[in-house]
């Protein structure tokens, strides 16, 4: 098996016995119907949109925000997404309910947002208009996960295949052909187990170390029978998210235990012929663990193309840090001024930030962060490396009281954005 960033690859982070729950049995449950709902007008003209959901157990919604050529926010409509939302079980119940990142996802190229619904085991897929991003259009109705409390999702980059992680009881992957007039359409031989063993809500205990599966992808589209099991460097402990590090066949995974991991894949297929630099091992492995200190839980990342950088959220701290990785794959917490101090933004103090995306607007870069327990979105600008501003809260819950929309901070996820070309 070659590991390639054109493989599936997922980060496990849940408990890992084996399962005895054949994939057959996998069965979605019925979902309610609930109508759109109009959040606010439009304000100027729309460069693009965020998309997050509500994820709520009496009905998911997929709310859609206009960004601004300022790359301000403006909540415009939340759309019904076909199914229930659901929450892991933790004690007590927090933010980040399905833990994980890719909730609900974004295609330019193919001009869809696809969602998850967890508390149905399913997913459902949207056509979108490049002119007005905001409207969004249910293509065929949900179907049915692959397995159940699906809580992730990655989509190709001609943008006609959806794949979903399902972390459920009967957990795996599973993916799909976007058809424009049905919706999604199963593809044969991609349902694969994880064997974990999980329960349906999931659980929030995850094994140490965790590990990221790959499974090889065929030109048919079809999935190899195995993952291949491919774990941190020493001291890397909860491999959480996955941001691709660009012209490099490697990923930067947060690591909820420690900060971050950077995977090699060039190295974990034995060819190291491309694997040098001072931090590159005898073997020319430049995969690593990186501690960031202070940290407790950091879990979510993006990727800003204008400064270079990585920006990766944290949900124990309400922070944001910025990261650099070379073209060695050599990974360092931007620093400021001559006291070397770590470069973080805490957003507000318990807010809990979440997920997190960025999206580039007339040259610039702005980032977008999900921060439930404020029930917000926080978007900074992003000027230079090193120098980010906030320069918007979003405040979630009067625009979605005033609409009638339902939202619990402990049942918000997800971010992406859309810009128009």
């Amino acid at each position: 098996m070659k590991l390639t960033i054109g493989s599936i690859v997922v980060s496990v982070l849940l408990a890992s016995a084996a399962s005895a729950f054949p994939l057959s049995s996998r069965a979605p449950t019925t979902a309610p119907n609930s109508a759109s709902r109009q959040m606010g007008p439009a304000r100027g003209s729309s460069a693009g949109a965020a998309y997050f959901i509500t994820n709520e157990p009496s009905g998911n919604m997929l709310i859609a925000a206009d960004i601004g050529t300022d790359g301000t926010l403006t909540l415009r409509e939340a759309v019904d997404a076909g199914g229930i939302g659901a929450h892991g079980i933790t004690s007590p119940n927090g933010p980040d309910p399905l833990f994980a990142q890719g909730s609900v996802k974004v295609s330019a190229a193919g001009n869809i947002v696809a969602t998850v619904n967890s508390g149905s085991n399913t997913l459902a897929v949207f056509s979108l208009n490049p002119s007005n991003p905001t409207s969004l259009n249910m293509i065929g109705k949900p179907v049915g996960s692959g397995g159940q409390f699906p809580m992730s999702l990655a989509i190709n980059k001609a943008g006609n295949t959806v794949c979903a992680l399902n972390g459920g009881e009967i957990n795996g992957v599973g993916c799909f052909k976007v058809d424009k007039q049905n919706g999604l359409v199963p593809i044969a031989n991609t349902v694969r187990s994880l064997n974990l063993n999980q329960t349906t809500p999931a659980t929030g205990v995850p094994p140490t170390p965790g590990f990221l599966a790959v499974w090889d992808i065929a030109a048919d589209g079809s999935l190899s029978a195995d993952f291949k099991s491919v774990g941190p460097q020493k001291g890397g402990l909860l491999p959480f998210s996955m941001t691709v590090i660009g012209g490099k066949n490697a990923v930067l995974a947060t690591d909820a235990g420690l900060g971050f991991d950077i995977f090699d894949f060039n190295a974990v297929n034995g060819n190291t012929s491309a694997a040098s630099g001072s931090n590159a091992t005898s073997s020319g492995d430049r995969s690593s663990a990186n501690a960031i200190a202070g940290q407790v839980a950091t879990c979510w990342s993006s990727f800003s193309p204008k400064t270079g950088n990585f920006f990766l959220t944290d949900i124990g701290t309400s922070t944001v840090t910025e990261v650099n990785v070379d073209s060695n794959l050599k990974g360092t917490i931007v620093m400021v001024d001559v006291y070397k101090f770590p470069l973080c933004w805490t957003i507000s103090d318990g807010s809990g930030t979440i997920d997190n995306d960025v999206a580039t607007i007339g040259g610039k870069d702005f980032l977008y962060v999900l921060a439930p327990n404020a029930t917000s979105i926080d978007v900074l600008s992003l000027d230079a490396p090193g120098k980010a501003t906030n320069i918007q809260k979003v405040d979630i819950a009067g625009p979605a009281k005033a609409a009638g929309v339902t939202i619990n901070p402990n049942n918000l996820q997800g971010m992406t954005t859309f810009v128009r070309s």
